[in-house]
Order: structure tokens, then C-alpha cells, then sequence
């Protein structure tokens, strides 16, 4: 049995030793999964709610400790690891309310009474990435729990602490036994044997394009339910006719807020002409201000990035590229990399064109509403975005011609718990979140009864 060396990012320093499992051991896990999964899915909605609510109660108990764990392990600010915990809870209390609403319709036809349930999946397999290990692992646990599967889940190899405990407070807030496990271990062994395991009916998987390509075409052996959330190089459109103070003052935490590893972090700064000088001044001085500290410190609105070796790909992209400006960073242990702002001009620079998952945006210039949508739809991503601009009829028009799956106008928010959440393109497949969210961890059976004599 293997194991792995935990180190906390904004100190390299190893904090934790994490057992990695095997193919066995993942079989083990399945087979209670599905063990299990005969008789979740028979407790009835009402008590199915009442145990998601205790899970929710129980996570509210820990914020404060899965906060911490977060910060030490993956380098999160303590603000936004208090966020990211209590974002667990809340998506728990929101699907616990689904249960006892998710349900079937009866559609009229002759000869009889026709009915539709929904039924579900069986067992689920969730592989998390290390950008964001408690968003996501509630975003799928919370639906496929509360539609009556069991869950496996794999966090990534770097950043399992919180997904561990969050499997004990599980059992603490009375979830039965193989109804959510968490098996930690390595992509290619865990997470393959999710996709090749025939009791697991669906894999929901967030993550990059190559290694979601990878599960894809092993999901389509056995035509596997499937859900991907993948890249992004999303667009922030500034409009000369938008609050250019606001905008400017916002625009930094769009792309730098996780240290950019984020695939909604709006990397590519679209900015019209005729308001670019003016804007550039107030997004200029705010990038200056950011505050790259320790993350513990309750100030620090940006910390390192989560290894050294993912610092030296952000900062080979950079040196390739035209720096128009940046802000600072903290020198000494720890895996910093200062907010960088770069000159887009040249959109054929890799900088521009493919995401580099650090605190790095590309500012381009552009003339009307047809060229910035058109400069937006470049590129094979389209997952999130944001549209700056005072003349709301113009900012519908930009949304709606903009290939992505979540945009905001006036406001740099991508995700909420109650809205569908989702790519366009190599972004991804399927949505996440929302009140449909529990359709796609179920299968819709139709049943038609004869009544005629």
C-alpha cells in the first residue's frame, strides 16, 4: 500500500501522509456501494431529506475545521476556504429538499393511465480536481445522494484532506454505511477503474480536456452515463458605455481569485477602444492592490499557486508573451507567483489562446459588439464569462451571441447552487447544479397501465 506526501503550498512544507489505493480496494469500495445502493434506494424521500439535512448540520458543526484544512493543504484564503466549506452545506440543504419533489408525470392516452418515475442510477463514480475540492465534491454528492444513488468519490492526489473528512462527518451525521465513500489514490488507477467498473452507472468528472477525453471514450464501452466540466478561457467584455470604475475595480478578482486556477477565471480582458485608456488606469491600480500574502492571514485576498512545478508552466507562458504590468508576490518558501497582466495584441500567442490555470490575463482591445463576440467565440472553450455594459439591450445581445454556458452581465459571479452551471464546446458536457440537476443521476422509466375492459 502506497502512500503520499502532502505538502501545504504557501509553505512547502509536508503536513500530511495519505494512504493511496489500489484496484482491489477500489473494488472493494464499488462492490459496498452497490451493496448498499439496493437499500438507499428505498429509504423513503422524507427520511432520504432528513439525512441530508443532518449531513448539511453536521458540515455547518465543522466550517471552521474544513477551512482550515483547506488553506493548509491547497493554499485557499481563509475567507474563501470558509466560503467553499459552507458552499458543501448549502448545496446539501438545497438538495435535501428534493427528495419528496422529484417526481414523475402522468400523461394522458387512450386506452388506459400512462405514468413516468424516475429512478435511480445506481452507483456513482465523482473524480474532483484540486483547484476546488469542496465546491465539487458537493456539487455532485449532494444530487446524486439526494436521487437516491450511492457515491465513490476520488479527490485528486493533491488534494484529498478535505474530502476525507468530509467522508467521516458523513458517517457522524448517520449516512449508511457505502452510501458515500471516499477512496483517495491516483487518476490512472482509481479513476480508471471507476470508468471500467460495470456497477458504476455514470461518472461525474471535473478536470482537464485530455484526461477527459480519456474518460469519455472509456464511458462509451459501456454507453456510461457521463458528466464533464472541462477547461475555460473565458471572456470579461468590457463595453466603453459600463461603469469603467466598477468594471476595472472588479475585473481583477475575476481571473485572480484562486491564484487563476480556476476554469471559469475570465483570462482573456476584452475592452473597447473607445473606453480602453480610462479603464485601464482603475483595472491598473486595482490589479496593484491585490494582496498576495499568507493565506491564513484574513486580509489575503490571493495566495500560491498549488506546486512548483504548476508555478514554472504559468511562468513559462508569461515569458513568452508582453508584459504590460503586475502586481507582487511574497519572496521566499512557498509556491508564489505574482497577478500578471498581459499585452493581447498578438491573439496567436499561446498566452491568449490556451489556459494557463494561473493568475495571468490577457487585455485586448476591440471595436464593436460584432468584433468582441466574435473575439469571445475564438478559441474551443465556452464555459463561463462576463459582460460589462450600461445598455442592457446590447448586453443581452453580446450574451446570447456568446458560445458559453454561464455569463454574468455586470458581475463577475459564475456559479450558483440553484442555476444550471455548465459548458459550451470543449468545455464540457451536461450541467451541473440547479433544479434539473437530479435528472441526470436518474433514469426516467414509463409505465403504461391498460384500463380498458
Amino acid at each position: 500500500m502506497s502512500t503520499i506526501s502532502i505538502v501545504n503550498p504557501s509553505t512547502e512544507v509536508e503536513i500530511a501522509s495519505v494512504v493511496m489505493h489500489d484496484v482491489g480496494e477500489t473494488d472493494r469500495a464499488i462492490e459496498r456501494a452497490s451493496a448498499a445502493a439496493t437499500t438507499w434506494r428505498r429509504v423513503s424521500p422524507a427520511d432520504r431529506a432528513r439525512l441530508l439535512r443532518k449531513f448539511a448540520e453536521v458540515i455547518d458543526d465543522h466550517v471552521e475545521e474544513l477551512a482550515q484544512l483547506e488553506v493548509a493543504n491547497s493554499g485557499h484564503t481563509i475567507t474563501n476556504a470558509r466560503w467553499e466549506a459552507g458552499n458543501v452545506r448549502d448545496v446539501l440543504h438545497y438538495y435535501a429538499g428534493a427528495p419528496e419533489r422529484h417526481a414523475g408525470r402522468q400523461i394522458p392516452v387512450a386506452g388506459g393511465v400512462d405514468m413516468t418515475f424516475y429512478e435511480p442510477l445506481g452507483v456513482v463514480g465523482i473524480i474532483v480536481p484540486w483547484n476546488f475540492p469542496m465546491p465539487i465534491m458537493g456539487w455532485g454528492l449532494a444530487p446524486a445522494l439526494a436521487a437516491g444513488n450511492t457515491v465513490v468519490l476520488k479527490p485528486a492526489s493533491l488534494t484529498p484532506l478535505t474530502a476525507v473528512r468530509v467522508g467521516e462527518l458523513a458517517l457522524e451525521a448517520g449516512i449508511p454505511d457505502g452510501v458515500f465513500q471516499v477512496i483517495a489514490g491516483e487518476g490512472a488507477t482509481v479513476g480508471e477503474r471507476f470508468v471500467t467498473h460495470p456497477s458504476v452507472r455514470k461518472i461525474c468528472f471535473t478536470g482537464s480536456n485530455v484526461a477527459g477525453r480519456r474518460i469519455m471514450e472509456g464511458c462509451a464501452a459501456q454507453v456510461k452515463r457521463l458528466t464533464l466540466e472541462l477547461g475555460g478561457k473565458s471572456a470579461n467584455i468590457v463595453y466603453a458605455d459600463a461603469d469603467l470604475e466598477r468594471a476595472g475595480a472588479m475585473a481583477p478578482y475575476a481571473v485572480f481569485d484562486n491564484a487563476g486556477q480556476d476554469c471559469c477565471a475570465r483570462s482573456r480582458l476584452l475592452v473597447q477602444a473607445s473606453g480602453y485608456d480610462r479603464f485601464m488606469e482603475y483595472f491598473e491600480a486595482a490589479v496593484k492592490s491585490v494582496k498576495v500574502a499568507d493565506p491564513r492571514d484574513e486580509s489575503s485576498e490571493m495566495g500560491p499557486l498549488i506546486t512548483a512545478a504548476h508555478r514554472d508552466t504559468v511562468s513559462a507562458y508569461v515569458d513568452e508573451s508582453t508584459v504590460a504590468f503586475r502586481g507582487s508576490a511574497p519572496s521566499g518558501p512557498g509556491y508564489w507567483y505574482p497577478p500578471t497582466v498581459l499585452d493581447g495584441s498578438d491573439r496567436s500567442e499561446r498566452a491568449h489562446c490556451e489556459e494557463i490555470f494561473g493568475p495571468v490575463v490577457s487585455v485586448v482591445r476591440f471595436e464593436d459588439e460584432d468584433e468582441a463576440i466574435a473575439i469571445a467565440n475564438e478559441g474551443p472553450y465556452g464555459l463561463s464569462g462576463s459582460i460589462w455594459s450600461r445598455d442592457i439591450g446590447r448586453a443581452l445581445r453580446t450574451a446570447r451571441g456568446v458560445e458559453t454556458g454561464t455569463l454574468s452581465i455586470n458581475s463577475n459571479s459564475s456559479v450558483r447552487y440553484s442555476t444550471p452551471f455548465g459548458g459550451f464546446k470543449q468545455s464540457g458536457l451536461g450541467r451541473e447544479l440547479g433544479p434539473d440537476a437530479l435528472r441526470s443521476f436518474s433514469e426516467e422509466k414509463n409505465v403504461f397501465i391498460a384500463t380498458e375492459a
